[in-house]
């Protein structure tokens, strides 16, 4: 019997949806919580090439949630899962990267795929998928996920992008490092989103793409509703990276000498978001402002500060860490 009879005799799909499946390639961000189910499902389901990016090691409080790497302790996320995704389905092929995703290596790797799922644990990450799915008219599948709960949707590809339906921040951003997250939980929305993923790759109806799920599985509640009219935002503060910096730039790093000591950039003026006022910075006619902090929060905060009583450009640099080859070793 075929490996995947059991979903070829499904009505709709087939032996042409598999032969979808198997032709399609997708970029996987993140090889976590998320990633883990997300993987396992389409290298299940027979997925042609899977390209994955992912900066982090295998650690042992990763386990509960990522069981895929229990003999993996100290390894790269992104080639563990390759090895253990070999194992499972030696027909498909994965491209791991260990690195993080960035404005700069970005449009690369979704140029290349014909769908992006979203399983980071970053907003800076999933705003940059969103912004540039959007631009190059690929579908993204994105999740996030905290504690009980959390929500899976699908933005672009003919829907509307994340900035959409999130245009703002919420006043604070919690992770699974800093909130926790039960693995069931975390699971759950991972398989939802590859259940997604091959929705739209197969063309089966109503597409998810326009379509978000909230879940709350503390109370065991179930929302849903569909934005395929939502507007875009008016403006957007995009994420750049590092090497999209100009000299012309008004750079300012929002960490100080303690958090980061070296600055993001020579001519960076360092403040703190407190220190963000009317009075505090003085732009040039066309001058582009550059906000930059570890995670991009306080940099979309400074920004929108920025925004009420000044209407040019501003850009946004989330700093991650730079991966030596002493981290991936």
């Amino acid at each position: 019997m075929s490996r995947y009879a059991r979903q070829t005799m499904l009505p709709g799909l087939g032996a042409a949806g598999q032969a979808r499946i198997t032709a399609a390639h997708v970029l996987v961000v993140g090889a976590g919580g998320l990633g883990v189910p997300v993987l396992q499902y389409l290298a299940g389901a027979g997925l042609g090439h899977i390209a994955l990016i992912d900066p982090d090691l295998v650690e042992e409080s990763n386990l509960h949630r990522q069981p895929i790497y229990g003999a993996h302790l100290g390894q790269p996320k992104a080639r563990a899962a390759a090895q253990y995704l070999a194992v499972l389905n030696p027909q498909v092929r994965v491209d791991p990267r260990v690195d993080w995703l960035t404005p700069a290596n970005a449009p690369g790797l979704i140029a290349q795929a014909d769908l992006v799922l979203d399983c980071a644990d970053s907003f800076a990450a999933s705003y940059t998928l969103s912004d540039l799915c959007l631009q190059m008219s690929k579908p993204l599948i994105s999740a996030s996920v905290l504690g009980f709960g959390g929500y899976v949707g699908g933005f672009c590809g003919g829907a509307p992008s994340l900035r959409a339906v999130f245009p703002d921040l919420p006043e604070t951003l919690a992770t699974c490092a800093t909130a926790g997250v039960l693995g069931p939980v975390v699971g759950m929305f991972g398989t939802l989103q590859a259940q997604m993923a091959l929705a739209v790759l197969t063309g089966l109806r109503p597409s998810p793409l326009g379509q978000i799920l909230r879940f709350d599985l503390e109370g065991f509640r179930m929302a849903g509703f569909r934005f395929d009219h939502a507007p875009e935002p008016d403006y957007r503060h995009p994420f750049i990276a590092r090497t999209d910096l100009d000299a012309g730039d008004l750079i300012v790093d929002l960490r100080d000498a303690s958090e980061a000591p070296q600055a993001v950039h020579p001519s960076a003026r360092r403040l703190t978001l407190a220190q963000i006022t009317q009075n505090s910075l003085h732009p040039a006619a066309g001058q582009r402002v550059v906000f930059a902090c570890r995670s991009g929060l306080r940099a979309w905060r400074a920004a929108d500060r920025l925004r009420a009583h000044w209407p040019g450009s501003i850009a946004l640099l989330a700093d991650t860490p730079i991966l030596t080859t002493k981290d991936i070793s």
